[in-house]
């Protein structure tokens, strides 16, 4: 099913097909994730941001790992209770919170990291070498492009989930 310059249908949509790619194959993740490690693929996410990224600061850490902030303090909070992440204040500064992998967060970063590299290492085995370089390039660009459009539309009205009324139409 090629994309279109003018979509026809869902399936020619670039948002949808990696979207399914992502359903479709970040399916093992979670199985993983939740299965082996009694952890979220948000919880992985973080996990996986505070090993490449060392301590963080809360904010950071969902600016890192492009989360909203109270999606990644529930995430955290539950990180703690399972002792693979610590929060640590600096002394004399009680705003400031620091979060750092414990030694069985690192441990089960270890373990489960060279697993995701494997399924990264299989799904782009579907191409040559000179076409994953190219697919990067333009993961790159489209990545670019998708911060300005973001940037240009901040009048956007913000997703309200909460919201019981439809909203009015402008």
């Amino acid at each position: 099913m090629p994309m279109h310059a003018q979509p026809r249908t869902l399936d020619d949509l670039l948002l949808y097909r990696t979207s399914r790619l992502l359903s479709v194959a970040g399916s093992m993740v979670i199985r993983l994730c939740e299965g082996r490690f009694g952890i979220t693929r948000r919880e992985w996410r973080l996990i996986a941001t505070l090993a490449g990224h060392g301590a963080l600061g809360s904010s950071q850490l969902a600016e890192h790992a492009q989360l909203d902030r109270a999606r990644t303090s529930r995430a955290v909070s539950s990180l703690v209770d399972k002792g693979l992440v610590s929060r640590e204040q600096p002394a004399g500064d009680r705003r400031h919170v620091r979060l750092r992998l414990t030694s069985a967060g690192t441990k089960l970063h270890a373990e489960l990291y060279p697993l995701v590299c494997a399924i990264n290492t299989e799904l782009l085995g579907a191409l040559k070498a000179d076409e994953v370089a190219l697919l990067d390039d333009m993961l790159q660009r489209l990545h670019a492009r998708g911060e300005a459009m973001v940037a240009a539309a901040a009048d956007l009205p913000k997703a309200d989930r909460r919201r019981r009324e439809p909203p009015v139409a402008r």
